[in-house]
């Protein structure tokens, strides 16, 4: 046992500047017992050996191993001190935190499907990590932190550094055809962020969401927290599809959708759909919340425009992100608010969440403006649409049969729908087991009554000479699984 090393350490960690040297060596061996670091046992160092390692003199030796004496944490014998045979505090069973500890929001959030940090075929939502242009990048924040001036270390506008906000609206103008101006766009820390702030600025407590059942679980994760009302309406294949009973019984406050890649069942928002979702929220007063999450990746047929820019004065909140193009490390997303609102929301952020990181913002405005973020945008279509093709292949070579594939011409993922005799989360699960991580799309539901069965699979990050051998893989699960189903059903006949 290294004393000196244990001295220093317990310094650092729980010591006080006005200790004593004796006190701090009573509490850090007496901390070293209770937590098993010296086990029960354990002959100490002779007073005069340790005050020699320690550079102190032997008094304050004595009067730690007194002190712990007479506490029970040691035993003196006639060859010196023995440590006490007590249970450290590591082997004790903490006394369980009350669910009364949690409000509802928290105990009702869904259990994540993987970590945020997972990596793998086929997590969805991961980007090619390896292809980022690193050293670019570093130039560009070096380049940043260059010119920054002292009195921009301060707390930054509530809305984001003017530059990114202006290079932002100037791109979505161009390749989404937004319809804005700076004064509109707010950076956040990410597309929950965003959504965080849509919830709690645009409803109030009790008011009705609409959300996509199966859904995105940080939309969910976002109404919950502010409190409103959950109305799931289901998806089909032409995407978000509310009756004209839900127009009328369900009126919504806010309308969660992703129409250009719909998460988690990959179906496109027709136009007509599209309008017809802009029309009833000016009816009934709502907002829609347009998740654009991974709309710069179309494999098949034009680039589609977004909801915000299909009429005069859409009531749409657009919601964007660059963890998808860029990296999720980034966490910078944004938000483009009617004009009327930004007045408000301005006000809001101003006193609910200071910005910082004024280096990452400038850097990402030379980036978008420089071109190359277009460049590498360029470079990741190309990529993610040869690994699209491989995985599609792959799926109707070895799955043909029993499964079919949706969502397959834009975004960084696809679904495999199952039939209805085999369950998605069993699929899941011995997937798993396999080593291929892949989301239950029934897990995605944000109701009851969710009528997808199938499996999301995310293809960013697989190299395209993978993909065969993993679906061959994957195919032995679902075949494996569709046998055993079928022989279960045979013997119920007989």
């Amino acid at each position: 046992m290294d004393y000196a090393l244990l001295l220093s350490t317990f310094g650092k960690d729980h010591g006080h500047p006005g200790w004593p040297r004796q006190r701090l060596l009573h509490e850090c061996l007496r901390h070293a017992i209770r937590t098993g670091t010296l086990a029960a046992g354990t002959r100490l160092v002779a007073t005069r050996a340790l005050a020699a390692e320690l550079g102190v003199a032997r008094n304050t030796v004595l009067y730690a191993y007194e002190q712990l004496a007479s506490e029970g944490f040691v035993v003196p014998d006639r060859r010196g001190t023995v440590v006490a045979d007590i249970a450290p505090e590591r082997s004790r069973k903490p006394a369980p935190v009350p669910q009364a500890g949690l409000s509802r929001r928290a105990q009702n959030l869904r259990h994540l499907a993987n970590r945020p940090d997972a990596g793998g075929a086929f997590i969805p939502g991961l980007p090619d990590l390896q292809a980022f242009p690193l050293a670019l990048w570093r130039r560009l924040l070096d380049r940043a932190w260059r010119g920054i001036a002292p009195q921009q270390l301060n707390y930054s506008d509530a809305a984001g550094e003017p530059a990114l906000r202006e290079a932002i609206a100037d791109h979505l103008r161009a390749s989404r055809g937004v319809v804005c101006e700076a004064r509109q766009v707010f950076v956040t820390d990410g597309s929950q962020s965003s959504l965080d702030l849509c919830a709690r600025a645009c409803a109030d407590e009790g008011d009705t969401v609409w959300l996509e059942n199966p859904g995105y679980g940080g939309a969910l994760a976002a109404c919950r927290g502010a409190g409103l009302k959950i109305e799931g309406i289901d998806v089909d294949e032409e995407g978000m599809a509310p009756t004209a009973q839900d127009w009328q019984r369900r009126k919504p406050k806010l309308i969660y959708t992703t129409p250009s890649h719909q998460y988690p069942a990959g179906t496109v928002l027709s136009l007509a759909r599209r309008m017809a979702l802009i029309d009833g929220a000016r009816r009934c007063g709502a907002l829609i919340v347009e998740d654009d999450y991974d709309s710069e990746f179309r494999h098949d047929g034009p680039p589609l425009a977004a909801m915000q820019g299909l009429a005069p004065y859409a009531p749409v909140l657009y919601c964007g992100t660059f963890s998808k193009t860029m990296f999720p490390g980034l966490r910078i997303g944004y938000v483009v608010v009617p004009p009327e609102l930004a007045p408000q929301l301005a006000t809001m952020r101003a006193q609910s969440s200071m910005m910082g990181r004024v280096a990452d913002q400038l850097a990402l405005a030379e980036f978008l403006r420089s071109g190359q973020y277009a460049l590498h945008l360029r470079r990741m279509r190309r990529l993610y649409r040869e690994r699209r093709d491989a995985l599609v292949l792959a799926l109707q070579t070895h799955l043909g049969s029993i499964a079919t594939v949706h969502g397959a011409s834009a975004g960084m993922h696809l679904s495999l729908q199952l039939p209805d005799t085999l369950r998605d989360t069993d699929i899941r699960a011995a997937a798993m087991a396999e080593g291929i991580v892949v989301n239950a799309l029934s897990m995605q539901a944000v109701q009851d009554g969710c009528r997808w069965n199938g499996l999301m699979l995310g293809y960013a990050q697989v190299p395209a000479e993978r993909m065969d051998d993993l679906v061959r893989r994957l195919a032995g699960v679902i075949h494996l699984a569709a046998y055993a189903s079928g022989g279960s059903r045979r013997r119920q006949k007989a």
